[in-house]
């Protein structure tokens, strides 16, 4: 399941709501990412995300099938938010439910890495020397690469 969305998400909701009914499913892996206060040593004082409704949840759709494709999952969520988000805000959940752990926490590993390097979506930080976009970094590109080779 896949939601870009303004709102913020509850966890606790979204993963019992990720199992209801199933009990095929022997664990649930899940990610939350964060809104930091800091960046390249400066306060961050808020950061807003940006995207082209339709092209975001086509491409969340395919990142999401690539990773049903690859395990054995029984359900997975992807919530990604957009808009203006301040520090401690949640940004992003990705979950996977599986009836093996390692499953599972592959799968949520993988899909956090590729969100981060394929998932079209622009973050404009606010600090204190003022407002700037973020480039994507070498190392979430590495993370993806990672992916890429064991799927070779």
């Amino acid at each position: 399941m896949i939601r870009v969305q303004k709102q913020d998400f509850d966890l606790a909701t979204e993963l019992s709501a990720l199992s209801a009914g199933n009990h095929n499913i022997g664990g649930i892996t899940s990610f939350v990412g964060l809104v930091r206060d800091m960046a390249d040593g400066e306060q961050v004082g808020a950061m807003t995300l940006e995207h082209y409704p339709g092209m975001t949840e086509k491409m969340l759709e395919q990142i999401e099938a690539e990773a049903n494709k690859r395990w054995s999952l029984e359900a997975s969520l992807i919530i990604h938010r957009y808009g203006r988000m301040e520090p401690g805000e949640q940004i992003v959940l990705v979950a996977c439910a599986s009836p093996h752990r390692e499953a599972a926490f592959e799968a949520c590993h993988f899909l956090i890495d590729w969100l981060k390097t394929k998932a079209p979506f622009w973050k404009l930080e606010e600090k204190d020397s003022g407002a700037a976009w973020v480039d994507a970094r070498e190392s979430d590109a590495d993370a993806t690469a990672k992916w890429d080779k064991a799927n070779t």
